[in-house]
């Protein structure tokens, strides 16, 4: 066979077996099946990545499972890791980082269908039920407007804000040039917008500790990156609405009235119970309004970012165990973070007061809340809790720490926090294993997980059982 004979069968072997497998992930694989599959292979591709030398500094040799738990919170945005991270990889390095960040935190959908947009190829139909599925979207319609405004929106904040900690950060860090100064800049403002908590810098935050104007800028890139996408482009259109007379009807949908409500009430809450817990402990030395805000920050930072400007055992253990729950919740739905979602909250509280004032529906702002809702956001909150509280359960045997340690690791890892009270780098093998899995379930959601074995084609058996009384309490 000649070589362009050869060329001409290798480019047809490789089509024909592309379409048979487009068409084995068609027939047989559901949408939260082949987004799990794309998250497994971003994950393994991250692995490979960071195990190239090229990305790490000289003579560093890293444990295959250690480079593996990275690889896996770097694409959930955790910020989790068992080594020092400035000991390890170089500047290539932490660049590459900060890209696995961007499609970590705006999933993989997203990117890669952003770069098909640039280069103007038509997006299929498959590809749009993929997206719905990556960015948990109820219907197909504006789900590529979502992707231009969200990943337009914050990109634009990544570069403002990256110039704007650039200037501070050479202005307070002594012995800092440009180059590292805007260096670090921007790492912190991809860090605070996508959430991913991991520390470069060998400070986290605590160089803004007295830094008002650069806490409430953190304070604010952390609630857009966990607001929800969805509430971010409502937002931009009513914002055009405002601008435009011939526009007369607008209306925020029920997903961003609820999401931004529960996110400002755990916001609001949170924030108090810090203030009044540490008042008189780590806070006692410090003005009023000192108190606030840093009551504030760690009220956001806990809630997915990671980010800290104290040593966070410095904390008493009841507010550990606030953080604990702040980090559990998480994020709202379609956002960079993971836990079980603000919304999910918000739907199980909604119910319970439903059911002690006798009400049969569960209804907020002029609107009722469907009933299938209502059972994912149960199932969910309960699996989830006891997913933790068997992780708990394990790790208290399995790992030679304190509860209050281990709890604080588990509820980070699921709410892909990053918050840690040191003990990462001392899990035994099967922590590890514990920790990655919470950290991926955190990033794909426990309804997808759920989903993930449920069959692409459910047949109906159509037939109801009688139902019976059976005595409860």
């Amino acid at each position: 066979m000649r070589r362009g004979e050869k060329l001409a069968f290798s480019k047809w072997t490789y089509k024909r077996l592309k379409r048979s497998g487009h068409r084995f992930v068609t027939r047989h694989l559901s949408s939260v099946q082949v987004i799990f599959l794309y998250y497994l292979l971003m994950t393994f591709v991250t692995f490979i990545l960071l195990s190239m030398p090229f990305f790490q500094k000289e003579n560093v040799d890293v444990y295959w499972a250690d480079t593996l738990f990275m690889a896996i919170s770097t694409v959930s945005v955790t910020g989790l890791s068992t080594f020092n991270i400035n000991d390890i990889y170089n500047e290539y390095g932490i660049v590459l980082l900060e890209i696995m960040f961007q499609i970590g935190s705006l999933g993989i959908m997203m990117i890669s269908t952003f770069f098909v947009i640039l280069s103007h190829k038509k997006i299929s139909l498959r590809r749009r039920q993929l997206i719905m599925t990556d960015m948990n979207q109820p219907k197909l319609s504006g789900t590529i407007r979502l992707i231009k405004s969200t990943v337009f929106t914050l990109l634009l904040l990544q570069l403002i804000f990256g110039i704007i900690f650039s200037i501070r950060f050479y202005f307070t860090e002594i012995h800092a040039g440009w180059v590292k100064s805007i260096f670090n800049g921007f790492y912190q403002s991809i860090s605070a917008v996508t959430n991913s908590g991991f520390d470069v810098t060998g400070h986290s935050a605590t160089l803004y500790e007295n830094d008002y104007f650069s806490i409430f800028a953190l304070i604010f890139l952390i609630m857009i990156g966990g607001i929800g996408f969805p509430v971010i482009m409502e937002v931009k259109e009513w914002i055009t609405f405002k601008k435009t007379p011939e526009i007369h009807h607008f209306r925020f949908s029920l997903f961003t009235k609820l999401a931004v409500s529960s996110y400002l009430i755990l916001f609001i809450f949170g924030s108090l119970f810090i203030f009044f817990l540490e008042n008189h402990h780590l806070f006692s030395d410090m003005p009023t309004f000192e108190k606030i805000v840093n009551s504030m920050f760690y009220s956001a930072t806990t809630r997915n970012a990671g980010l800290q400007l104290h040593d966070i055992h410095q904390f008493q253990t009841p507010t550990l165990l606030l953080f604990s729950m702040l980090m559990f919740i998480g994020c709202s739905p379609s956002s960079v973070g993971g836990g079980v979602r603000t919304t999910t909250v918000a739907i199980v509280g909604l119910y319970m007061l439903s059911f002690i004032k006798g009400e049969q529906n569960v209804s907020i702002f002029g609107r009722r809340i469907r009933e299938d809702d209502i059972r994912k956001a149960v199932v969910v909150f309960n699996l989830s809790f006891a997913m933790c509280f068997l992780a708990v359960m394990v790790l208290a045997i399995t790992e030679n720490h304190d509860l209050i340690s281990i709890i604080v690791e588990v509820t980070s890892a699921f709410g892909t926090t990053g918050l840690s009270l040191g003990i990462t780098s001392d899990l035994s093998m099967i922590g590890k294993i514990i920790i990655g899995c919470l950290m991926f379930i955190g990033r794909i959601g426990m309804l997808y997980t759920l989903m993930i074995f449920v069959p692409k084609e459910r047949q109906d058996h159509g037939y109801v059982f009688p139902s019976e009384k059976i005595i409860i309490g």
